[in-house]
């Protein structure tokens, strides 16, 4: 799967993403102990959805476009509000942006939390560095390097809590055995971690095997709870375009089960085609 963010920066997988990503960071300042985030392949950071890239595809008008034009419930709303608080201002904006990952975690993190942000890509780590809202903020590290050799050698990080978002384009066809391989080495270094991983749905057999790998692997890492979300707005080909994805949260703050129930099939119902939004939450390892 080829996957360059600029022509699907606001799409539905994004605001699938970013909301969780959103309730777990606000979960984990909760605590006055620091927090680490790390993002191994973080991308540019902000986009501009006025650019030929994003007015290409148009992904973002069925994704974040439909969500602040929506009308949740409140006990959904009050849950999306902290996210649409960040990203509604900036998509009405001229032009309008739509803050990726980075900016998320820079706008939720606190002055004693540090972020990590990295990509393999030059231009990607120069458009980061260029970036005026965390360009140049003390907390942060801009690193240009391959996000699975990050990840080896990025955790532990010094302050023992924290979030690693793992999101990579899936641009080649070991991309599942890599994360595999990377995951599970990084969990027996650090088992208490909380662990975000991303993944497109196109052909199940190969996320299916994935999972059953997982589970066991980093059970035996120390990993006692991992939570799986998944997001489908159309029924997924293995040759159409991108219509579900999935999380894997690795050891999740206790209220993102309940809040997932609440918020996915809501998210389902106003991205969806043609009524079939769908949304699914399972745990693979329980304690």
């Amino acid at each position: 799967m080829n996957y360059r963010h600029a022509f699907h920066a606001g799409n539905f997988a994004d605001v699938f993403k970013h909301v969780i990503l959103t309730r777990i960071l606000l979960y984990m300042t909760r605590k006055e102990a620091a927090v680490r985030v790390i993002e191994t392949h973080a991308g540019d950071g902000v986009y501009d959805l006025s650019a030929a890239a994003a007015e290409k595809t148009s992904e973002w008008r069925s994704g974040i476009g439909r969500l602040a034009a929506g009308h949740a419930p409140p006990e959904v709303q009050a849950l999306l509000e902290p996210y649409l608080a960040m990203v509604s201002p900036a998509i009405a904006g001229d032009p309008p942006l739509y803050p990726g990952s980075p900016a998320l975690a820079c706008r939720l993190l606190r002055p004693q939390d540090r972020m990590i942000f990295c990509d393999a890509h030059p231009d990607v780590v120069a458009a980061l560095r260029a970036q005026p809202e965390f360009g140049r903020d003390p907390r942060v590290k801009i690193i240009e390097i391959d996000g699975f050799t990050a990840l080896k050698a990025f955790v532990p990080p010094p302050e023992r809590r924290g979030l690693v978002l793992i999101d990579p384009p899936f641009e080649q066809r070991t991309e599942f055995a890599d994360l595999l391989a990377t995951l599970t080495a990084a969990t027996r270094k650090w088992p208490t971690g909380v662990y975000m991983v991303w993944f497109p749905i196109k052909d199940r057999s190969a996320v299916d095997g994935f999972l059953g790998a997982l589970a066991p692997a980093t059970t035996q890492a120390g990993i006692k709870r991992l939570l799986r979300l998944e997001l489908q707005v159309d029924l997924p080909r293995p040759d159409g375009p991108l219509a579900a994805n999935g999380l894997l949260i690795l050891n999740p703050p206790y209220p993102l089960d309940m809040e997932a129930r609440a918020v996915l099939p809501y998210l389902a119902r106003t991205m969806g085609s043609k009524g079939r939004g769908a949304a699914d939450i399972a745990w693979l390892v329980r304690d």
